[in-house]
């Protein structure tokens, strides 16, 4: 089979790339992306070397380029995680996230439907859940929750969820759409709590933690995440929401402490600074549906996976280099140039 994976030189989708690749050497995996300041083509370019594997430049709001991709390519299926995603630049600029987020979506879909692709994935977030109290524990986000977003992000994430399932009911576009909690683990770009508290920590700076760290995540490693991805679009069902969460529940603060604790750094570069607007209280994911149906189970618990990651990181700072400098945006332009 011919895959489309959009978004895949980000953080999720080029650990997707690096997973799939190599489970299934038969199937083709195409990556598009159009590189902007959270895509790096850094991620994906060891891919290069493999038979399965090609690299396309690109934007998924471009109609007129998908539709001429898609004509060439014949995609049997096609996953989308390209997406803006980081909540505070979408309270900063809502425009491209919409713009990205809904109407790339809308491009997709509608080439998906002209040249009858066999599945439609998209890649959604639990926030479009909004959140659930601090006190109440017993509380997780299941696939009947209803939708309840506080971002421009989540919104956008929101109306896109509900047009791939307008598009499901109306035109019969053969679907489906999985919903996960917070992801960790490499190549994740240094605008979101883990990737920043390593940076920040190795060079002694100040670490921000918004309001009193209080607010709790679900956290999941991002190969359990792409396993479910992975066996979602093989074996769900069309038309069906999957939640993939890591049942690992953890307040902003001690995500920091729990990282600051492997570095040897002191607890002291903590800065509490003023909370971010509509800061959502807590995430947690129930994942039974995509456990009982398709057999999915987490490989990696938090203490394990964090530490890993964290090692990761300390072992590829020149990865995180690169991109605090700027540098990681010439990659692609080089290799072209050669």
């Amino acid at each position: 089979m011919k895959f489309l994976i959009t978004g895949g030189a980000g953080f999720i989708g080029s650990n997707y790339l690096y997973y799939v690749t190599n489970k299934y050497p038969n199937d083709n995996f195409i990556c598009l992306d159009a590189l902007t300041y959270a895509g790096n083509y850094n991620n994906i370019k060891d891919l290069e070397v493999k038979d399965n594997f090609q690299f396309i430049c690109g934007d998924i709001t471009d109609r007129e380029f998908v539709d001429q991709l898609f004509k060439k390519q014949n995609f049997d299926i096609v996953i989308n995680f390209a997406a803006e995603s980081h909540v505070d630049n979408s309270i900063k600029n809502p425009s491209i996230f919409l713009t990205t987020n809904i109407l790339g979506t809308q491009v997709l879909m509608d080439a998906c439907r002209k040249y009858g692709i066999k599945r439609y994935h998209q890649i959604s977030t639990d926030e479009v859940y909004g959140d659930l109290p601090l006190n109440r524990s017993d509380l997780k986000f299941t696939e009947e929750t209803p939708i309840h977003t506080s971002s421009p992000y989540s919104s956008s994430k929101a109306s896109a969820d509900l047009l791939v399932m307008a598009y499901y009911r109306t035109y019969g576009l053969p679907v489906t759409i999985s919903r996960c909690s917070n992801n960790y683990g490499p190549y994740q770009f240094p605008e979101k709590l883990i990737p920043v508290v390593i940076s920040k920590a190795l060079r002694d700076e100040p670490i921000p933690v918004y309001g009193k760290g209080e607010n709790v995540r679900d956290w999941i490693h991002v190969i359990d995440h792409n396993i479910g991805v992975d066996l979602i679009v093989r074996e769900g069902r069309v038309g069906e929401v999957y939640n993939l969460g890591g049942h690992s529940e953890r307040t902003n603060l001690e995500v920091v402490k729990t990282i600051l604790k492997q570095l040897g750094k002191p607890e002291s570069l903590i800065t509490y600074v003023t909370d971010r607007p509509g800061h959502d209280l807590r995430y947690a994911i129930d994942s039974t549906k995509v456990e009982q149906e398709l057999g999915w189970k987490l490989t990696y618990n938090f203490e394990d996976g964090i530490k890993e990651t964290v090692n990761w990181y300390l072992n590829n700072q020149d990865w995180i280099d690169n991109i605090l400098s700027g540098e990681y945006k010439k990659a692609y332009k080089n290799r072209i140039n050669k």
